[in-house]
């Protein structure tokens, strides 16, 4: 009789709730634990098979009649900004985006706060207290980093680092073949800037720079006005049945 290593990852699913995506819909997912020593190894195969991390968790959709979630990652080397997103860089210059340690502070859940009761107040996310927002970026096995983006100051140049208030921040796991936004948030006030999609183009740099050929926004689904930015950046590769189709 075969048995499994103590440590071999045991998958789950959830009973059927509310889609937060399509409305009328149901969703069910399949998820596992990211724990130990093998958490990061299994967190590469899982976000290139289509699963996201939340906490110690991995999940991915798994929904009975329904294939609208659906995993994009865009193709660093190939990627080119278009005109309008060239503007948007341009606009955020100002900014300057610090990698720290995975550590929560009061400053970021004031804006992580702020952010959500402006643009998702009735969501999932709604009522994270400051504990929930710290077990969010804290409670993680893998190699996770915190972008902090600040206004640029003298110094900016020398230790990479801004200064004053905290703009916009992003909670990003190092992967072995790309960098993969977990969650984003940003000032509501500067809503004007188009931070979200600065900050993807931010991490689409930093891969370049590190040797990365993926950068993974999580899911698309074709008719969700709240997902419909992630088709804006092409060339990129989107999951299917049959792996990986390049879309540009």
């Amino acid at each position: 009789m075969t048995r499994e290593p103590r440590d071999a990852p045991q998958f789950y699913l959830t009973a059927p709730s509310v889609c937060p995506y399509l409305p009328g819909r149901e969703e069910r997912k399949v998820f596992t634990h990211l724990i130990g020593r093998r958490a990061p190894a299994l967190n590469d195969t899982l976000t290139q098979s289509g699963f996201r991390r939340s906490q110690t968790i991995a999940y991915r959709p798994a929904c009975e009649s329904c294939r609208a979630c659906v995993s994009v990652r865009v193709l660093v080397d190939e990627f080119t900004p278009s005109r309008n997103q060239r503007k948007i860089v341009a606009r955020n210059a100002d900014l300057i985006g610090h990698p720290e340690p995975p550590r929560a502070t009061s400053e970021q859940y004031a804006l992580f706060r702020a952010y959500l009761d402006s643009r998702h107040a009735d969501g999932g996310m709604a009522d994270m207290s400051v504990l929930d927002y710290s077990m969010m970026v804290e409670d993680s096995h893998v190699d996770t980093r915190l972008i902090v983006y600040r206004r640029r100051g003298p110094d900016s140049r020398i230790n990479g680092r801004g200064e004053g208030p905290i703009i916009a921040v992003a909670l990003t796991d190092i992967l072995a073949d790309g960098l993969s936004m977990v969650y984003s948030f940003y000032e509501p006030e500067q809503a004007d800037r188009s931070i979200g999609t600065m900050m993807i183009l931010d991490h689409v740099e930093r891969a370049r720079r590190m040797g990365l050929p993926h950068v993974y926004l999580g899911y698309w689904v074709e008719g969700s006005r709240k997902m419909a930015y992630k088709a804006r950046f092409t060339p990129q590769e989107r999951l299917g049945m049959n792996g990986w189709d390049r879309v540009d």
